[in-house]
């Protein structure tokens, strides 16, 4: 079997291998990689997913994307060693679940993207001799969970932006106290300025000797191990085989997202592209609402500056993975937001349902949800039930209908809003504890690419 080639969501660059699209990161064309195919799972597979471990579906799902490009006791062994942590699927009620994606080593969704796709470079780059510095953006979780994931590497450094004061104590704390192969620079600006540098820096010739690569959303495999937990929390909560009187048809799932820079919610779509019955997605977002106002309108319009909201890991104005979103509906979207080639806004609708939630809305479902099914959710967490409340509501959702809702950071890492609203202190995951303690190390710059460009220059030879 030929392996799948990945094309520029800009159709100006040459098509690569995975493990090209993988180490490059951006396509120099500015682009965002995609497979020209995606691969499916017949119904008899999805229904072997009930008696297979988390690592096992990882396998069976990333194996479709990489084979010929990696051994598969290779790629197995990868996945049983980044998957060493649990997936509680918590009821709230009738057929409402909460899936925790909080249970990993940064306690954030995070996690089961950063250590697949570290493990995977390492395994390139050292196949090919190579060395990297990984740039990432953040907004919140995705710098500690990458810190984390690549963290005493030989061959990798890895240097993370993040919004001056816009991220958590917490949160900033889980990746400014490793030091070693990990810089952190805290910018003036928003996470689309930090994400902007990034880009600009890839596409900077001059920069080239540098061997930069992103381990944001931006890059295709931080997305590939994303579409498993999809299946997974479907292969543990779907209607037991062969029910009585009870028609497979109806064997679907609704999964709410909650949503800023779209790479979580991506992995959903090529999950639903590869043969989930996925019947609904819900994405809600804060109060940056371009995408809700796109699904509605048809014309696209960021958001500049970003919005500071309580969901802080969603401030995003303009999301990148917003290309790849199109590019699967049939259009033509480049990394300013231009769209040359219009999607199937129709189809689009059919299958995306999106709302936005403000931050009174975000902290009222916070205590709604503890007071009438104690569920304990962060803000991020707290926009997605909030979708998903109002989806049931307003298009009388069947009580038998199975959802889903991601939880996707452990709402330890927002002290101050839980104690506010729920009066109590969240119990600290061990990754969490004894962060206050430890010294931190962390640069300052302004939003201006040369002032960068210079800290790259001077700081990596």
């Amino acid at each position: 079997m030929e392996p799948i080639k990945y094309y520029s969501t800009n159709l100006n660059a040459d098509d690569v291998t995975f493990s090209e699209a993988l180490l490059k990161g951006l396509a120099p064309d500015k682009g965002l990689y995609m497979p020209r195919e995606i691969p499916t799972f017949s119904k008899e597979e999805i229904k072997s997913f009930s008696q297979k471990k988390y690592y096992e579906i990882a396998f069976e799902v990333l194996n479709k994307f990489l084979v010929g490009q990696i051994r598969e006791y290779e790629l197995l062994e990868l996945v049983k060693d980044a998957y060493d942590f649990s997936v509680p699927l918590e009821k709230g009620y009738e057929n409402k679940y909460v899936m925790r994606l909080d249970h990993g080593p940064t306690a954030s969704f995070k996690d089961f993207a950063a250590r697949m796709m570290g493990r995977l470079m390492n395994y390139y780059i050292k196949k090919d001799k190579r060395k990297l510095l990984i740039l990432t953006a953040t907004s919140g979780d995705t710098g500690s969970a990458i810190a984390n994931a690549f963290y005493g590497l030989d061959n990798i450094k890895v240097l993370v932006l993040f919004p001056d004061g816009e991220v958590t104590d917490r949160q900033r704390k889980q990746m400014t106290t490793l030091g070693e192969n990990i810089q952190v620079i805290s910018l003036k600006g928003k996470f689309d300025d930090c994400q902007a540098l990034v880009k600009e820096a890839f596409a900077d010739s001059d920069l080239d000797y540098l061997g930069l690569s992103s381990a944001n959303s931006i890059n295709i495999g931080r997305l590939i191990p994303q579409i498993v937990y999809y299946f997974y929390s479907f292969s543990r909560l779907r209607k037991p085989a062969n029910q009585a009187g009870e028609s497979e048809e109806n064997d679907d799932v609704i999964f709410s997202v909650p949503s800023g820079n779209f790479g979580d919610m991506m992995g959903g779509v090529f999950a639903k592209h590869m043969g989930l019955p996925i019947k609904k997605f819900i994405i809600s977002v804060n109060e940056n609402d371009e995408f809700p106002n796109f699904l509605e309108t048809g014309k696209y319009n960021k958001i500049e500056p970003s919005k500071n909201c309580l969901s802080s890991a969603m401030n995003v104005g303009h999301p990148s993975n917003l290309a790849r979103l199109v590019a699967l509906y049939g259009g033509v979207m480049d990394e300013k937001g231009e769209i040359s080639k219009a999607p199937d806004m129709d189809k689009m609708r059919n299958e995306i349902y999106s709302k936005s939630i403000s931050d009174l809305e975000t902290k009222e479902m916070i205590h709604i949800a503890y007071d009438e099914h104690e569920l304990i959710l962060e803000p991020h967490g707290a926009v997605g039930w909030k979708g998903l409340m109002d989806y049931c509501e307003e298009f009388d959702v069947d009580m038998e209908q199975l959802c889903i809702s991601l939880e996707t950071a452990h709402p330890a890492k927002f002290p101050a809003e839980i104690i506010e609203i729920l009066k109590f202190d969240p119990e600290l995951p061990e990754s969490l504890k004894g962060l206050e303690k430890k010294k931190e190390f962390f640069d300052n710059l302004d939003k201006n690419y040369l002032d960068f460009k210079n800290y790259l220059i001077s700081n990596y030879k």
